[in-house]
């Protein structure tokens, strides 16, 4: 299924991330040779370590708003795999100048380096968050609404600036809109923390996590190791019709903040039992926040092959013995 990586020169943007870091040791594990680059002002170096000792790893430190830092790290490399950005809605909202400057101006960086470096396609994180007003359910990649908050403009300015580099420099790429991704190495600290990781230092302190609004808000929470495969799938699909498409990365189904936290109670719980006696509290709900998000993955399935390969409960047991064993 990914024989293609074997061999291959990769370069992951915000490959010291949660996200990046997890792929590049599932990049490296089936034969790929990665270039990292990162500034680490959200990545950590302790997540590069396994992969720091690997020989087809190289390590760049540096920042996508210089090109020429872009350019360094493009050059020789066959593919590449765009993650580095300030994601969080909040964030976005608190400083909406820097995440456009990383998320729009960086990507341009990146995506004019591997013109220039010969790079034949990039991957690149879209969001759900480019779907902002729209009602339907489920999200169809064919129809969004208004952004709802600046870090999902940037994304959705992400998605046009790929489309026009393909009409105008002929740079394949494909989007992947990621649906509240979780599992190992994701941060429960700062002001920014996603959701589950930030109930999960909470209860493993043994402190009331805090739900945004009476919990009946929900998401189609989405195992690491699905964003895994479908990134793999995207880097090695060599049917034309696939490339330069967005896609929803997801599994399909949704839960709600009550449920979740009940799950992930439960889950640490195995670990600690005292979790399993605290109960949540409620606070206010966040600006920016769409009420309900749940992906439809038909397009996935059928142009790239993709099937989600954990669900939600599965995703929340293995990402609560990774926080149990770590935190």
């Amino acid at each position: 299924m990914y024989e293609a990586i074997a061999g291959t020169r990769i370069l992951i943007t915000g490959g010291a991330g949660f996200i990046g870091s997890n792929l590049t040791d599932f990049l490296l594990g089936l034969g790929g040779k990665v270039t990292v680059l990162d500034n680490f002002s959200t990545g950590r170096r302790e997540n590069l370590r396994a992969a720091a000792a690997h020989p087809g790893f190289r390590l760049i430190e540096g920042d996508i708003r210089d090109p020429e830092t872009c350019a360094a790290a493009a050059a020789g490399t066959d593919l590449a795999v765009h993650l580095a950005a300030l994601g969080s809605v909040p964030r976005s909202i608190q400083d909406p100048c820097a995440s456009t400057a990383v998320n729009v101006g960086g990507f341009v960086n990146v995506l004019f380096s591997a013109v220039r470096a010969g790079v034949t396609r990039v991957i690149y994180a879209s969001s759900s968050s480019v779907y902002g007003d729209d009602p339907q359910l489920p999200k169809i990649e064919s129809r969004t609404g208004r952004p709802l908050s600046p870090y999902a403009l940037t994304k959705t300015a992400d998605e046009w600036f790929a489309e026009n580099f393909r009409a105008v420099y002929a740079l394949d790429s494909i989007g992947l809109r990621f649906f509240n991704v979780f599992g190992r190495r994701q941060d429960p600290d700062g002001a920014y923390a996603a959701v589950i990781p930030r109930f999960a230092a909470a209860l493993l302190r043994h402190t009331p996590p805090v739900i945004n609004g009476d919990g009946s808000y929900s998401r189609d929470f989405t195992y690491v190791d699905n964003v895994l495969h479908a990134v793999a799938l995207a880097l090695c699909v060599t049917d034309p019709a696939a490339v330069n498409q967005v896609y929803n990365v997801a599994c399909g189904a949704r839960v709600t903040l009550n449920e979740l936290c009940a799950v992930l109670r439960d889950e640490l719980g195995r670990f600690d039992a005292a979790i399993t006696g605290i109960e949540p509290v409620h606070g206010a709900v966040r600006a920016g926040d769409i009420p309900h998000s749940l992906a439809d993955i038909g397009k996935a399935r059928r142009l790239l092959g993709y099937e989600p390969r954990f669900d939600v409960r599965r995703g929340l047991a293995l990402a609560a013995r990774w926080y149990a064993e770590n935190l």
